[in-house]
Order: C-alpha cells, then structure tokens, then sequence
C-alpha cells in the first residue's frame, strides 16, 4: 500500500513517516499544498490513500481535497487538523475527506484508522444508474431530478448515490456513516440528518409539486431512511 503524506510540520511529518514505514507502507511525503495536490492529480492511482493535514502553504487541505474530488482523484482521505468543531468535520467531509482525526492524536489511533480506510473496497459501478426518476452519474458526479441537473455538495451525492443504489431498504444512521465516512458513528446522527434534510429539499425543489406530494427520501422512525424509489 502506498501512502501520500502531506504535513507542513517537519518534526510530526518525519515521525509519521517513520512510523507508517515501520507499519508497511511506502510513503512519498509532501510539505507544500499546491505541490500536494498537483501530485495527487498526476500519480492518482499510485496511491491508495492521503494523510492530508488541513493547515498547509499555499493550498489548505480544504481546497486540496475538493479539487482532487473535482477531477475525479479517488484514492481515500484522512484529513488532520487542530480545528474539531462540528462545523469543522462537516466541511472536511463535504469537501470528499473519507475521515476526519483532530490533533493531537495518537499514532496508534491514526494507525487504525488507515486500516479501517483501507479494507473498504473500492466498488466497480455501472456507467450510469437510477430510480425514481432520478439519475446518477458516478463518474462525472453528475445528478439529475426529473431530467434537471441537482447542484450537491460531494458528500450529498454520495448519499443520494447510497439512496439510489437500494430502493426501498432501509438505511439506518449507522448504515449510512459506516458507508460514507468511516468514523465512530456516537455523536455523529445529527450530521446524517442535516445532509438528509438538505438533499430532501434539493430534490423536492427540482420535482416541484409532485416531489411535495410524495418524498423521494422517507424517514423510518426509530430506524432510519428509506428511498421509494
């Protein structure tokens, strides 16, 4: 496995290195973010996954990992920073980070968390799918609701993506975490159900008043989302 590290801070940078070699896994590291993301873009399928701190020269790991998503880099994320407010963690996830650990940390918890990324598939999808009347594109991240183009944040995609790929199961919260972002889901089901609540509203907006008059995305109570399809 083969990592890309990305951590202005020489001392940390050279410790982690040290200790993910220790662990197995090649590491190329990188200090600068313009410099980061431009490697990321041009050796995307080298690497299986980033270590991408959020406080960075030049490019900050915000905008680094929304421009990678943007050209399709796909390898996984884990973003580290300083900054853990809930408005924080939601960001770096919108953004297309796959998990969020906030400084300081132990190694041994970053270790794990690699792990846990990295045993995550990587699923061979169709070109094109949908339900509902509702269409996916995975490759451009492109959505359209009823033949009109659904302007999502990444991680709503990804959701609707999750929606549209099982009609009429129900997706517990826990569901949905473990698929989307690979953290402990304690704490965490208000974050599941502001990006529900968002992609409802987009998607009623572009169905208009059918989509008022049958939802798209029902809550299940006591257990958690279904789309009708």
């Amino acid at each position: 496995m083969k990592l890309l590290l990305v951590e202005d801070n020489e001392k940390l940078a050279r410790s982690l290195k040290k200790g993910l070699e220790a662990d197995g896994y090649a590491v190329d590291g990188e200090a600068d973010g313009k410099a980061a993301f431009e490697l990321g873009v041009a050796r995307d399928a080298a690497y299986d996954l980033a270590i991408l701190d959020l406080m960075l020269p030049r490019m900050d790991g915000m905008e680094i990992c929304r421009r990678w998503r943007g050209r399709g880099v796909d390898f996984r994320v884990l973003m580290l920073t300083a900054r853990d407010s809930v408005e924080d963690r939601v960001a770096g996830l919108d953004a297309g980070a796959d998990d969020y650990l906030p400084k300081p940390f132990s190694f041994d918890e970053l270790s794990a968390r690699i792990r846990a990324l990295l045993r995550r598939p990587r699923e061979s999808l169709p070109a094109e799918y949908g339900a509902g009347g509702i269409e996916i594109d995975p490759a451009t991240h492109r959505a359209t609701v009823a033949g009109r183009d659904a302007s999502l944040t990444l991680k709503e995609f990804r959701l609707l993506e999750l929606f549209v790929r099982n009609p009429g199961r129900v997706l517990t919260r826990e569901n949905i975490v473990a698929k989307l972002w690979d953290f402990e889901f304690d704490g965490f089901s208000n974050v599941v159900d502001v990006h529900v609540k968002n992609l409802r509203k987009k998607i009623e907006s572009l169905r208009g008043e059918a989509g008022k008059e049958d939802e798209a995305i029902e809550t299940v109570r006591g257990l958690g989302y279904r789309f009708k399809g």
